[in-house]
C-alpha cells in the first residue's frame, strides 16, 4: 500500500463561499464613523470603482462623473490593481453609504422584495430632480462630503415622511 493510499481524504469546507453574500454597501453603512474614517484613510481597491457602477447599472465613465472622481487616474489604478487615494476613496465610501442607508430603509420597512435593487434604485434616483432639493438633481450633490450628508439627510427624512 502506498502511503497516499493510507492517508485520509482532505475535506474542504465549502459552505463559507455558498453563503449568502450581504452587499458591500450594506457592510459600509453598518460602519461606525470611525471605521468608515479607517477604511477611507486606508484606501479603497480601485476595483470597487466597477463593482460599485456595475451594481448601479451605470456606465464606469458616467459613475466617475456623477462621484467626481478623475476618469484617467482610476482608470491608470483599475489597471495597476492599486488603491484609490483618501479622497477618491471618501467619495466611494460616501455613496456606498448611502445606497447602505437605501437598502436598510427597505428592510426597515418590512418589504422583502427579492428583486428590489438598492444601487439599482439609487442611480436612478439621483438622476431625477427633487423638490425637496430645490429642483436639483441628487448626482449633482455626490462628489462632496456636505452633498453626500444632505441627502443621507433627506433620504432619511423620506424614510420617515417628513421632507419637503
Amino acid at each position: 500500500m502506498s502511503a497516499s493510499a493510507s492517508a485520509p481524504p482532505v475535506v474542504r469546507d465549502r459552505s463559507a463561499s455558498y453563503a449568502p453574500q450581504r452587499p458591500a454597501h450594506a457592510q459600509v453603512f453598518e460602519l461606525s464613523a470611525i471605521e468608515r474614517a479607517r477604511m477611507v484613510k486606508q484606501g479603497v481597491p480601485a476595483r470597487a470603482v466597477q463593482e460599485l457602477s456595475a451594481a448601479m447599472g451605470l456606465p464606469r465613465e458616467q459613475f466617475m462623473r456623477v462621484a467626481g472622481l478623475a476618469r484617467s487616474t482610476v482608470e491608470r489604478k483599475i489597471a495597476a490593481r492599486g488603491m484609490l487615494s483618501e479622497s477618491e476613496s471618501e467619495k466611494l465610501v460616501g455613496i456606498s453609504r448611502l445606497i447602505g442607508q437605501v437598502q436598510a430603509m427597505v428592510q426597515a420597512s418590512g418589504e422583502t422584495a427579492q428583486e428590489f435593487s438598492a444601487p439599482r434604485w439609487f442611480a436612478a434616483w439621483i438622476a431625477q430632480p427633487v423638490a425637496a432639493l430645490s429642483g436639483l438633481c441628487p448626482q449633482e450633490l455626490l462628489d462632496t462630503a456636505d452633498g453626500r450628508e444632505a441627502l443621507g439627510n433627506l433620504l432619511t427624512q423620506m424614510q420617515f415622511g417628513v421632507y419637503a
